[in-house]
């Protein structure tokens, strides 16, 4: 194939190797000293070699902040892989491309068109940047109660109410495999003289199968960041942020990576990017062309267990402007009696099947070319064995009152970076409703925020955090993990009943 010539290489992960295998007498960084230094019971588990890849900045192994060798040669062959202009590793995952593509791009107090459901991660970049965030709320889907994406109309109208907003940010796919129209967004997007930035930290993948949703850059996104070790064989943290055309100031982004990144790199995480390139270029359409079989086999399938269904693809391009990516696969137990986070426990504890998340009524399995017919088989199997073998436990249960992401984006009377710098304290979060919120707190997985600093909590948001946390969930972002308490922007001066004053940052 004429678009992968040249990509034979893999120069950094050989240079990392070929590095390791020189046994040299270490007097630098990292303190165990290829492994010697490192404890013995977890040298005896991980094995001798992956610590001598264990490496410092080089000039053998080039450095990230500045390449100009194998790092370089990489990083080249991946936007060749791509179709991108550039490609830039990252060893802190899709957030820290999140942070650096809106702050490479949005100055303080400029204006940012983002959707409700962004992850925290993009949150916390606007946070950084100073920059107005613009919310577009995504509809909610009646049938499965899934946040849906943006649309092309919505992303126009906010457009057209905000000319003077710098960039729109769309996260495709979502995190239960959604994914926008991000062609004609890009059209609309450009029209209006903005530049489209793409959380597609779910689909890493979309470029090297034809029968996916078309990926960000291929879809004319000026940038995209990715989680190369989210459905790729990449190690955990390794993303890669992508740029095209001509919108980007490429001497910006790469300074504001170097505050970003870390100055010390995991030359294992970098290597396995390299690795991870040359894999899909070389046999990445047949191993996806696999991947994709498995799926639809195991979805036709759990759509006849009684009580189960799992979304396919031909349910969600009935939906405007949004398609699926068919390697997510997402149960729901709507037709039964408990819920998702009852169902994960169950797979969990009884069959050793660990899945990616669960909320009131959904489990998800996100499938990768890390995942073998054998796996979804035996998944299929313990669904089919728990519908029956807990009918009658959960027969009598009251039924489930139906849960869903709030519909609305809360008022906001603050700048979410403004309210992080003002006088702050903390209540009990059951008094709470009607304060400005001055902290970030979203359900996780999958990290969404319900409350962001400087916005109002409401009722109906109290009720939603409340029965996220009476079915056992996790809520992440606030200062108490139990949100027993909550911090809110100083009004009145604090009472005698404990509450007690502080700044939010900290």
């Amino acid at each position: 194939m004429s678009l992968y010539d040249g990509q034979d290489k893999t120069p950094l992960y050989d240079a990392i190797v070929r590095y390791a295998n020189e046994n040299k007498i270490s007097f630098h960084t990292p303190g165990h000293k290829h492994g010697k230094g490192i404890s013995k019971s977890f040298r005896q588990f991980v094995g001798e070699k992956v610590f001598r890849l264990d490496l410092s900045v080089m000039s053998e192994v080039d450095s990230l902040h500045e390449p100009s060798t194998v790092i370089k040669e990489a990083q080249v062959l991946a936007a060749k892989a791509y179709g991108a202009d550039y490609s830039f590793f990252l060893v802190n995952g899709t957030t820290g491309g999140n942070q650096a593509m809106i702050l490479s791009v949005c100055d303080p107090g400029d204006k940012i068109i983002i959707p409700r459901n962004a992850h925290k991660s993009v949150i916390s970049a606007v946070i950084l940047a100073g920059a107005e965030p613009v919310y577009i709320m995504p509809k909610i889907d009646e049938t499965s109660d899934l946040i849906l994406n943006l649309t092309p109309d919505q992303v126009d109208e906010a457009c057209r109410r905000h000319p003077d907003a710098k960039a729109v940010l769309v996260t495709s796919p979502t995190y239960f495999g959604l994914t926008a129209d991000l062609e004609a967004i890009a059209e609309i997007v450009h029209q209006h003289d903005k530049m489209l930035l793409v959380d597609e930290a779910h689909g890493a993948h979309l470029h090297f199968h034809p029968a996916f949703p078309k990926s960000a850059i291929d879809s004319g996104a000026d940038m995209c960041v990715q989680s190369t070790h989210k459905h790729l064989a990449a190690l955990s943290q390794g993303s890669m942020l992508h740029v095209k055309g001509v919108r980007v100031d490429i001497l910006r982004l790469k300074t504001t990576l170097q505050m970003l990144q870390t100055t010390s790199p995991s030359y294992i995480i970098l290597g396995s990017l390299d690795i991870s390139r040359y894999q899909m270029v070389h046999g990445g359409e047949m191993a996806l062309e696999e991947v994709i079989k498995i799926c639809e086999e195991a979805r036709g399938e759990i759509n006849k267990i009684p009580g189960l269904s799992c979304l396919t693809r031909e349910q969600v391009k009935k939906l405007p402007g949004i398609d699926l990516d068919v390697t997510k696969l997402t149960v729901s137990t709507k037709g039964l009696s408990y819920s998702g986070y009852d169902m994960a426990k169950i797979l969990n504890s009884e069959y050793g099947i660990q899945t990616e998340m669960s909320d009131f009524q959904n489990i998800l399995l996100f499938v990768s070319i890390g995942n073998t017919a054998k796996d979804l088989k035996k998944f299929v199997a313990a669904l089919k064995k728990i519908v029956v073998d807990y009918k009658d436990l959960f027969l009598n249960q009251k039924k489930r009152k139906r849960i869903v992401f709030p519909t609305f984006v809360p008022r906001k009377e603050l700048n979410p970076r403004e309210a992080l710098t003002k006088l702050t304290r903390k209540i009990p979060f059951k008094r709470s409703v009607g304060k400005v919120c001055a902290e970030i707190i979203c359900p996780y997985p999958p990290g969404i925020p319900v409350l962001c600093p400087g916005e109002v909590v409401t009722q109906e948001i109290y009720n939603y955090l409340m029965s996220v946390l009476d079915s056992g969930a996790r809520i992440n972002g606030q200062s108490d993990g139990r949100l027993q308490t909550i911090k809110v922007l100083e009004d009145t001066p604090a009472s005698s009943t404990g509450e007690k004053k502080l700044f939010a940052i900290g």
